[in-house]
């Protein structure tokens, strides 16, 4: 048998296209245009998610810190600012609606939104509501609410401002040298004083004020007892307290010409 030659075929030339190298190219193509859709996202995404997300690539554990007892995972403290204040002012009337005497205490806590934060008013009536009349020593149910406040107000990064305000009636307590100028300090220092042994942070509080019958809630009515108050600010982050009065002052507000009695602690 004659020895026929061995022909061997080398197959080339398109192999190229049936391989996986077009796989790695689309993968990288679509990782690319998802995260386009994720940067576009974040553009149009309010500032609080923004934050969230890079808290989470500061710290993916979310461990290092937390806002108060529900929010966790951010990384960081997230800034409340004016949108936030209505979540807050929520969360404190809950806090405030489970008192057993909440449903008689209702009509004195009055909470605004204002230029300065979330302010809270406490207002007294003619028999004393959150304070024995003419003392600063507080009322069980005066007590019970700062406490529930300090506890929800606790939790957050804003600082406090503790303002005291009393009607123009005279004050009458017995006391020699003694007016409405102490009894509005001694006041907001004695809210002072029960919220930081609550939960509220000491340096939380930014400043303990009594205004004495200066800025009257009634101002048609300055001996009405509603002007006798203790009022709360929770300010918005970020903002001292000077400029808080600042806004006030500026939208026709008394601060520039108010006199005030600073209470230190």
């Amino acid at each position: 048998m004659p020895n026929r030659p061995i022909i061997i075929k080398k197959v080339s030339g398109h192999g190229g296209h049936h391989s996986g190298a077009w796989k790695v190219a689309y993968a990288d193509f679509v990782t690319a245009m998802m995260a386009l859709f994720i940067v576009l996202w974040l553009m149009n995404s309010n500032k609080q998610v923004q934050e969230a997300v890079g808290g989470y690539f500061k710290d993916p554990s979310g461990t290092s810190k937390q806002i108060g007892s529900t929010m966790r995972g951010a990384g960081e403290n997230l800034d409340l600012h004016k949108e936030d204040m209505n979540k807050i002012k929520e969360a404190l009337l809950k806090q405030v609606e489970s008192l057993p005497d909440f449903e008689k205490l209702k009509k004195h806590i009055d909470m605004t939104i204002t230029s300065e934060g979330l302010r809270i008013e406490l207002t007294e009536d003619e028999k004393g509501t959150f304070f024995e009349l003419g003392s600063a020593v507080p009322s069980v149910s005066g007590r019970e609410l700062l406490v529930a406040l300090a506890q929800e107000v606790g939790k957050l990064p804003n600082h406090v401002s503790i303002e005291g305000h009393t009607d123009s009636r005279p004050y009458s307590g017995g006391l020699t040298g003694y007016s409405n100028w102490e009894l509005s300090v001694d006041r907001a220092n004695a809210a002072r004083k029960i919220m930081q042994s609550s939960g509220l942070e000491g340096k939380q509080v930014s400043q303990v004020r009594g205004f004495a019958d200066q800025r009257p809630r009634v101002k048609d009515n300055p001996d009405d007892a509603s002007n006798r108050r203790i009022s709360l600010i929770v300010e918005y982050t970020g903002k001292t307290a000077a400029e808080g009065e600042g806004e006030k002052s500026a939208e026709g507000g008394k601060s520039e010409d108010a006199k005030v009695a600073e209470g230190k602690h």
